[in-house]
């Protein structure tokens, strides 16, 4: 059995392995869609800078963008006590920043971190949370969010989201253009590269989504591990989880593009008993493994 220490180390290099894989996929894709279409390299170069430019802005702002579109509003010591010293304690065991605190005014049980670096980090938390969890497990559910920010995780999902967002884009740029290749300028190589873009500009975003959300899910494993490091107190964070699971309510500011955010799914869309296919698409790993892992 893995000690913390080991999951960590194990669950840092995985993601280090598919992160540099993502970065081939991106490689290969691009190199495929614009040989397939007739573009050459210059084209595709100004379309990838101009994504990338728009996509570092939102990186860089990425913080405010999300607490302003979640409506979290920042949370104040008299107000949010628990909240605020918890943060602060695990904040200095943690050797980081103590984060900016916000709070949602939603029932429902969750919480989020975000921020590009640990001088910048944000924690957020529901009402509902903060209202039915005691401060042991409160300390397991805001050491979990430290850590994200603490190795940099969140930095992370903003730069694979900009890759996601890349690879879609510049897919749907060449797709929409005419194809100005013909069969008589390529051999049987060139017009199996042809095929391999037009397929691979159709699929890849579908691809990217998947790599984004496998390492999403890796993720929860680390921050998991890491909080219970912070703590050294696994059992708070597995009790917390059991409670937020245990709440069906959906989280009404959350949606699509924020959930993978979130502690645990907040959009509820569970999907373990309809097979492995759909767990592809879940933005968390399953809550008892998690509890289990911890427990162990």
């Amino acid at each position: 059995m893995k000690n913390i220490y080991e999951q960590v180390d194990a669950n840092k290099f995985r993601s280090g392995i598919v992160i540099v894989s993502f970065v081939a996929f991106i490689s290969l894709a691009t190199y495929l869609i614009s040989y397939s279409l007739g573009f050459d390299t210059g084209y595709v170069g100004v379309a990838m800078i101009i994504s990338g430019l728009v996509s570092f802005i939102s990186y860089y702002y990425s913080d405010q963008i999300i607490l302003s579109i979640s409506g979290a509003k920042e949370a104040n010591k008299r107000d949010h006590f628990n909240f605020y010293t918890v943060a602060q304690n695990l904040s200095q065991a943690a050797h980081i920043p103590t984060p900016k605190l916000y709070v949602l005014e939603d029932t429902a049980m969750n919480a989020f971190a975000t921020g590009r670096d640990p001088e910048h980090g944000v924690v957020c938390a529901t009402t509902g949370l903060l209202s039915r969890l005691n401060r042991t497990e409160l300390e397991g559910v805001i050491a979990h969010e430290l850590t994200h920010i603490r190795f940099y995780d969140t930095r992370l999902m903003s730069i694979v989201t900009i890759l996601v967002g890349l690879v879609t884009l510049l897919s749907d740029i060449l797709l929409r253009t005419r194809i100005r290749r013909s069969n008589r300028d390529e051999g049987n190589i060139g017009a199996i590269l042809i095929v391999a873009g037009i397929i691979m500009a159709i699929l890849s975003p579908i691809i990217a989504k998947l790599i984004q959300l496998a390492i999403s899910r890796r993720r929860e494993y680390l921050a998991d591990a890491g909080g219970a490091q912070i703590t050294k107190y696994p059992e708070g964070l597995a009790s917390a989880l059991e409670k937020i699971n245990s709440d069906t309510e959906p989280l009404e500011a959350a949606n699509k593009a924020t959930a993978h955010l979130y502690i645990t799914n907040p959009l509820k869309n569970h999907h373990d008993s309809i097979g492995w296919f759909a767990g592809l698409f879940n933005t968390h790993p399953p809550i008892g493994e998690r509890i289990k892992a911890l427990r162990s």
